[in-house]
């Protein structure tokens, strides 16, 4: 197996993306389609970058030199007022926290990319860049205002959290600036003199946040740009280049203030399954020790009715894999580590055939992200990748379309095997229609399948779901003979997507006590007299049920599954294991977690075939 420490010499060798940040994409034509935006879209691009597949048309650059086109019509909707969120529910904070997550990001909604989003940077100022730029410009902060609460309006709406959730989008992940908090979040910072531009930013994210409730889907909080910037690139905010977050301490210090208060917000919000500290950060020397000191200050906010101790909290890894594996193994808390994908951002991937690059993630990918992820519990996620392919790559494929889907699907199948997790850069952009490769609206059912439930035979008819949840509430766990036996699971699970779930998490973690939960108990009565049991086969048997449970539960969410596995055994383990059993139990859970979702599997394959 690969080791995830080199995991970046590899990818360099095999010609796979990893580096320290990820530039901005830039435009190239493919046959008919072309591809045409201002120049200023080329920002710290590495050599070769320039020709990405389905980049965006965009808008054409605005003239400063017409008076018109910078006009901004006077925008005055009714005032949206600070959100009211459902009271918090501990039961599904959990299924919405530790579930499967099959997201997709809204990147360029409050966080704009001018590749993205270029019509709001036709008479930006400055360099015409950034999210600053957009603020600075456009002739008065009245002006800009109006642009930005416009787009906050119509770019996503509530039909696309229910567009999402129809074909199995279970999680949101929602980049915001520290801008967007409001304006006394802007006071000494860059975005200072253009604060009041944000005065109706922050009840607009919490009204995501509801809609998204509104449809089973959860949220993950991403804080794109930290104060001050966390890696110089425009995504974060600024167009200087500059990374003051870590040059400057009243920046770091800044920062940390607006995640205690994201956490004081958003962590009793059920279906915000965390909240990510920062977006990749610049690989500096000191990243753990600052991560070390965010996660400190989050983890001592008083929250009145849930717990900061064990609120998930995500890590992006500054592109380095094995460095920060690392990181989250040395830790017990719920700390995520999320890892971004791409094969179009250096001259050696831009080279390589789109099917090489299918054959990497089935191989050195797959093999290197099961080892991180089993380091650190599961706690892995992939949460910026697309379809997107460079001309050279596609060029000499004999079908070149299926050779993209294959590069999406392959990539869709290793990271929900390998982590708790993926989310798709991004949902939506100017010209999505033409952009199968960075817009999710376009490539569902082309380079992307047509859904994306956990478990993928999921019926959408009524009736056939109804079926199905009568069919997995009624499921019963095997015998404690059958347990022991090892005859529990039945043998053609070995290959399945459950199998390969499961096999990296169950590994040695001190755990925390858990709450005994009602169908756990009603199980065990179902079950013989075990003392005459040794405690090894007491604890198995005890960890198989409460596996089984498990992916009842989740099952019955929605029909999910359990993705952050080695996260949840370790916060859940039972007080009363005998001393020395604790693996035993880990072994039994992954088991029961496999045979439960195994036999729903089962019965979803027989009604597709009726």
């Amino acid at each position: 197996m690969v080791n995830a420490t080199a995991f970046s010499v590899l990818l360099h060798t095999l010609g796979l993306t990893q580096g320290s940040y990820k530039p901005a994409p830039r435009p190239f034509s493919v046959g008919g389609n072309s591809s045409k935006t201002p120049s200023s879209y080329a920002v710290n691009v590495p050599p070769g970058a320039q020709m990405l597949l389905g980049s965006s048309k965009g808008a054409p650059p605005l003239s400063k030199s017409s008076q018109d086109e910078c006009y901004v019509e006077p925008y005055s909707p009714p005032p949206i007022k600070k959100q009211v969120f459902p009271p918090y529910d501990h039961d599904m904070a959990t299924l919405y926290r530790y579930r499967q997550q099959q997201s997709v990001n809204l990147g360029s909604w409050f966080v704009h990319e001018n590749w993205m989003t270029p019509s709001l940077l036709g008479c930006a100022g400055g360099s015409k860049l950034s999210e600053l730029d957009i603020a600075s410009g456009w002739g008065s902060m009245e002006a800009a205002r109006a642009l930005l609460e416009r787009h906050w309006d119509t770019f996503i709406t509530k039909s696309d959290f229910k567009y999402l959730a129809s074909i199995g989008i279970n999680t949101v992940r929602l980049p915001v600036g520290y801008w967007n908090l409001g304006p006394s979040f802007c006071k000494d910072t860059p975005f200072g003199e253009v604060a009041e531009v944000y005065a109706n930013s922050w009840p607009r994210v919490e009204r995501a946040i509801n809609w998204a409730g509104e449809f089973g889907m959860g949220v993950l909080v991403d804080l794109h740009g930290a104060v001050g910037s966390q890696n110089g690139q425009p995504h974060s905010g600024i167009s200087d280049g500059a990374s003051d977050m870590f040059a400057k301490p009243e920046f770091l210090d800044k920062t940390i203030a607006v995640q205690e208060h994201l956490m004081r917000e958003l962590a009793s919000v059920s279906n915000v399954v965390g909240i990510q500290l920062l977006n990749e950060p610049k690989n500096v020397p000191e990243l753990e020790d600052v991560y070390t000191r965010m996660i400190e200050a989050m983890r001592q906010v008083s929250i009145p009715s849930a717990n900061a101790a064990s609120f998930p909290l995500y890590l992006h890894d500054g592109f380095d894999l094995g460095r920060f594996d690392a990181y989250g193994a040395n830790r017990t808390d719920f700390i995520v580590q999320d890892h971004h994908s791409y094969f179009v951002f250096t001259p050696s991937d831009q080279n390589e055939a789109a099917s090489e690059h299918t054959k990497d993630v089935h191989g050195p990918i797959y093999k290197a992200f099961a080892e991180a992820s089993s380091k650190e519990r599961r706690n892995l996620v992939i949460d910026e990748w697309s379809c997107a392919l460079t001309a050279e790559s596609i060029a000499n494929e004999p079908d070149k379309d299926q050779a993209r889907r294959d590069l999406g699907k392959g990539q869709m199948d290793v990271y929900a095997a390998t982590s708790a997790g993926w989310s798709f850069w991004s949902y939506a952009k100017e010209d999505c229609e033409d952009d199968i490769g960075w817009c999710f609206k376009a490539a569902v059912g082309k380079s992307l399948p047509a859904t994306f439930f956990s478990y993928e035979k999921t019926p959408i008819d009524p009736k056939r779901t109804r079926e199905i949840s009568t069919f997995v509430a009624n499921m019963n766990a095997p015998s404690t003979s059958e347990i022991l036996s090892g005859q529990a699971t039945n043998d053609t699970a070995s290959d399945s997507s459950v199998e390969k779930q499961a096999r990296f998490v169950i590994l040695p973690q001190e755990g925390v006590p858990r709450r005994q939960h009602r169908s756990h108990a009603i199980h065990l009565r179902n079950q013989p007299d075990d003392q005459h049991l040794t405690p090894v086969e007491r604890t198995t048997v005890k960890g198989y049920i409460d596996g089984f449970v498990a992916a009842k539960k989740f099952a019955l969410g929605g029909f999910a599954k359990l993705g952050f596995i080695g996260q949840f055994v370790s916060d859940n383990m039972p007080k009363d294991l005998e001393a020395g059993t604790e693996q035993n139990y880990r072994d039994g859970f992954g088991r029961g977690l496999m045979e439960g979702q195994r036999q729903l599997e089962v019965k979803m394959a027989a009604l597709e075939s009726q």
